[in-house]
């Protein structure tokens, strides 16, 4: 029999009452335990004492049911049946020794089952001629006896209270200990605090501000505060994105932490990044919050613990072995000398927090030697410190570190939000003459791509913004110059002002670098890929380097350099490869395709999404001849088209391209102006919206608000507001101050098709609210009225606002036209009734909703639409005597009233009413004040003459009017 099997059968319900018999009561018994002394076990037997309620043969015929219940049932027998009387006295043996023990109850219980049941074989006669299987049985049994009789022993009363006192006494008996120590030797440890004080200070400096490589700033400081500079990024678990492998994507959907946060969670962390995505300066920010007396915020869980910034690249430069605790400060160039053995009382004590800093940084045949040497910290110095590891996402493997315990991040890239906070903190970083500079970089991020589209890990923010600053505000017209100074910090000036070196025994100039990465780029282009084999992309460098004079290069490792350091290329799985950037490929392949001189490749590819950055930009790269012919080409193939979308879309790229040109004919120049004034600013809302489906090169071509009258404004606008993405955002705020109200209303249209702050703080917060009905959808937008303090007297209220929302928006102005929408789980607006200025209400309530007209509001009403019929009737309608225009959506079957309310309204001009209810109008009743009627359909026999004799207009809810010529004489009809 299975041991496990022996153990369930005791550990049964049946087992533990016979086993509780070999213990005494809790009774007062005979003083045994006196004041203070502690319980021995043999005070607590029913079978020794004074107070004995078994003997010997008692608990012999105890062992024997234990031994018979664990016999019963079915399978084979734990021990041959001729052995039974043995092993049941042997059991007895064992569980009588428990008297023989010199031991109390709480040192019986810190000794646990397994150590005390060796005790009891140990004190007991050692069992003669039993076999294997009943020896075995006997150790188990005897272990699953002495589980029940602990747990006895911890249920007691006095248990408890016995173990605080032991514990407290013990721990008063340490801690006496410690202060001799401490007394016996001050030294160190007065001398390791003082240590410890210099060395944050030390690290607090050196880590306390960040550095900018490969960018030349000339008034600019090299170095601002880590503090005002940095920026919390996003991390999400599990392996970063490997493609489209839907199992792949399946371990991709775990919750994102702020990445700065990853080791409040976990003890111990690999987080891997792109290469600028900001895993050093998030090292740096945790050694500085550590570091600080109180941590920065949300930092805490830092608090008391000593950093060691350990990066790989400085460790490992001149060859040297990894170093170990005593060691960790000299191999990091730390100025300062600790006291002997400091390290190891950090970290053997639990309070360290080591920052193992670019796993990626060093050569590939060291890595799994820096695992192993990691490995050897983390069994001296596992428990109590935490540990984070970085490197990029693929230069190790999966799981690389999880059989340690190491837990897997990655950053993420950076939102459009942390992408505007990110600019402001950098211009505040850079000093007051950089300030002026921050609102127009987020101006140009929002509406030209080609930046925004670059401009998501901190690397490539930074140096989009110190090229903006470089050029006092201005980046440079066109992408190339602004991409050859982003390959230039990628290629060369960023590793070697980091003193990289050369971690894969390779040193190639930028030009030859560029010339291979731009053959992959173009082979992707020409493919329609965006990623390609590994093996594929290893043989085209390999092709390149002869014709190079590169032949003195091994073709693997000048891959390795450049997938590994260029900060171009990446890995999205083990055997593929494509570029971080789409943008950085499309600059490349149009480099190479205008030096191969595909024209017709680039014309042909004219009209699809993808080819249209890399058209643009080989316009930018040709000599001029080379750009009139490409322009020439496209308007040509503009002309061919057979759709006017196409015809549109193919001038327009043209007209955009011509801005990427150095130098073109004035003759083609003049041609792509001539056709695009023919079809820019468009003239009606159609063509805005047609314009608008090009994409957002349009914005580059239409007009500012100076430039056009009002209509075409409001054309303008609504093309500006069905642009996708928020690049638009700029461009519609410079019509933010027009005074025509349709170019504000449009305006205000636009807000839910952009990211809701940033519309709302360049847009919204500068509207003239004269007349201006506001149109709020989601609680986003209702946070941001409220933020800005904008308080609309004319209001409409999407379903998806909250009802809490609601009444900050209610209680927050003072409205006259109020359009309310509540869907399913919402209350009715109580607020409502607090709007004494309202002059038109609607009401859109889902049905079962419950309502009264006397919720409404004692307001000068002139306007009414409520969607589903107030609980208390319609006759409260006659508390707005001025009401002008109604409209009741289905009011059967209460229609006999409804026609009743009506004539309560003495100024009632306009009506919206359903033909089925026209046929309910009781005999004789008329009213004469309604000159205007919304109708969907006019029934034939309608009695329209007779009930409003005053009808002048029709107004067409549907498009032709079904039935119009049923209608009075004299009656016009109106579309809506």
């Amino acid at each position: 029999m299975e041991p496990a099997l022996i153990g369930t059968r005791l550990a049964s319900a049946a087992i533990g009452p016979l086993l509780r018999k070999l213990l005494a009561g809790d009774g007062s018994g005979a003083g045994l335990t006196g004041a203070d002394r502690p319980v021995r076990l043999a005070s607590l037997l029913s079978f020794r004492g004074e107070k004995r309620t078994l003997t010997e043969k008692d608990v012999r015929k105890l062992a024997a049911t234990l031994v018979a219940r664990t016999c019963e049932g079915p399978g084979e027998a734990p021990f041959p049946a001729d052995e039974t009387e043995a092993v049941t006295d042997a059991l007895a043996a064992n569980l009588l020794a428990l008297g023989d023990l010199d031991m109390d109850d709480v040192q019986a219980v810190h000794l646990g089952h397994e150590a005390l049941a060796r005790r009891l074989r140990a004190a007991a006669p050692a069992p003669d001629g039993l076999t294997a299987d009943a020896v075995l049985y006997l150790e188990t049994a005897t272990a699953w006896a002495c589980r029940h009789i602990l747990e006895f022993f911890t249920r007691r009363p006095s248990f408890v209270a016995r173990t605080l006192v032991e514990q407290t006494r013990g721990q008063a008996a340490l801690a006496a200990k410690l202060d001799a120590v401490a007394t016996a030797n001050p030294g160190p440890l007065a001398e390791d605090a003082a240590f410890e004080r210099r060395y944050l200070a030390h690290l607090a400096k050196k880590h306390g501000h960040l550095t900018i490589h490969g960018i030349d700033l000339r008034d600019a400081a090299e170095e601002w505060p880590l503090d005002v500079a940095y920026l919390s990024l996003e991390a999400t678990g599990g392996a970063p994105d490997r493609g489209p492998d839907p199992a792949v994507h399946s371990r991709q959907e775990y919750a994102s932490l702020r990445a700065d946060l990853a080791l409040a969670a976990h003890d111990r962390v690999l987080l891997r990044g792109l290469a600028g995505s900001g895993k050093t300066t998030l090292v740096q920010w945790l050694t500085v919050s550590a570091c600080g007396t109180p941590p920065a915020d949300g930092m805490d869980h830092l608090h008391g613990r000593v950093p060691f910034v350990l990066p790989l690249r400085t460790l490992t430069r001149h060859g040297e072995r990894l170093p170990y605790a005593e060691r960790f400060l000299s191999a990091a160039d730390c100025p300062l000398t600790p006291p002997d053995g400091w390290a190891d009382r950090v970290l053997a004590a639990g309070r360290g927090l080591v920052l193992v800093d670019g796993i990626d940084e060093i050569p590939q045949a060291e890595r799994g030697r820096a695992r192993d040497w990691l490995r050897g910290l983390l069994a001296a110095y596992g428990t109590g410190n935490r540990w984070l590891v970085t490197s990029r996402p693929t230069a190790v493997r999966d799981d690389w570190l999880a059989p340690d315990g190491f837990t897997e991040l990655t950053l993420s890239p950076m939102s459009p939000a942390e992408v505007a906070t990110f600019v402001r903190r950098w211009h505040r970083a850079a000093g007051p003459a950089a300030a002026p500079y921050a609102q127009q970089l987020l101006d140009s991020l929002r509406t030209t791509e080609h930046v925004a589209r670059l401009a998501t890990n901190p690397l490539m923010c930074g140096l989009i913004c110190a090229l903006h600053h470089d050029r006092r505000g201005y980046l440079p017209r066109g992408r190339k110059p602004l991409y050859d100074a982003a390959l230039a910090l990628l290629l060369a000036r960023r590793d070697r002002e980091r003193g990289m070196g050369a971690p894969y025994g390779v040193d190639l100039d930028e030009a030859p670098q560029i010339q291979l990465v731009q053959r992959l780029a173009y082979w992707l282009t020409l493919n329609d890929r965006l990623v390609m084999d590994r093996a594929h992309a290893q043989a085209l460098v390999t092709e390149a380097l002869p014709a190079m004079g590169l032949t003195d290069h091994a073709p693997d490792r000048v891959f390795t350099h450049l997938l590994h350091r260029s900060g171009l290329l990446r890995e999205p799985s083990a055997d593929t490869v494509d570029f971080v950037h789409r943008t950085f490929q499309d600059h490349l392949a149009a480099k190479a395709l205008v030096d191969h001189w595909d024209i017709g490749v680039l014309v042909r590819h004219a009209t699809d999404d993808s080819w249209e950055d890399v058209i643009r930009m080989a316009v930018g790269h040709a000599r001029p001849r080379e750009a009139a012919e490409i322009l020439r080409e496209l308007l040509g193939a503009a002309d061919a088209a057979a759709s006017r979308r196409t015809r549109l879309r193919l001038v327009l790229l043209a007209a955009t391209a011509l801005g990427h040109a150095t130098e073109v004919s004035p003759e083609v120049r003049e041609e792509i102006l001539r056709r695009t004034e023919k079809i820019v600013p468009p003239r009606t809302p159609d063509e805005a919206r047609e314009l608008a489906a090009v994409g957002r090169m349009v914005l580059d071509l239409l007009p500012g608000p100076e430039e056009v009258d009002d209509v075409t404004a409001e054309m303008v606008v609504i093309a500006g507001t069905h642009v996708p993405g928020d690049a638009a955002i700029s461009f519609l705020a410079r019509f933010a101050g027009h005074p025509s109200l349709d170019v504000r209303a449009q305006l205000v249209w636009g807000w839910k098709r952009f990211e809701t702050r940033p519309y709302a703080e360049e847009v919204i917060a500068r509207l003239d609210p004269a007349d201006l009905r506001y149109l709020v959808f989601d609680d986003e937008q209702a946070d941001e009225l409220l933020r800005l303090g904008i308080a609309p007297r004319r209001l409409e209220i999407g379903e998806d606002v909250g009802d809490d929302r609601l009444a900050e928006l209610l209680d927050g102005g003072d409205l006259t036209t109020l359009v309310v929408t509540r869907g399913a789980g919402h209350s009715f607006p109580a607020a409502l009734s607090r709007q004494g200025s309202l002059a038109a209400l609607s009401l859109l309530l889902p049905d079962g909703l419950p309502w009264k007209l006397s919720d409404l509001p004692p307001a000068p009403l002139r306007e009414l639409y409520f969607s589903s019929l107030p609980a208390d009737g319609l006759d409260g309608l006659g508390r707005y005597p001025d009401l002008r225009h109604l409209s009741v959506w289905r009011p059967a079957p209460r229609c006999e009233e409804y026609w009743q309310a009506l004539t309560a309204l003495p100024r009632l001009e306009s009506l919206v009413v359903e033909p089925d209810t026209l046929a309910t109008c009781p005999d004789g009743l008329v009213l004469p004040s309604v000159t205007t009627l919304h109708l969907s359909a006019v029934p034939a026999g309608s009695p329209l003459g007779r009930i409003f004799p005053g009808l002048r207009k029709v107004v067409a809810l549907h498009v032709p009017l079904s039935g119009a010529e049923h209608l009075p004489r004299g009656v016009e009809v109106a579309e809506r």
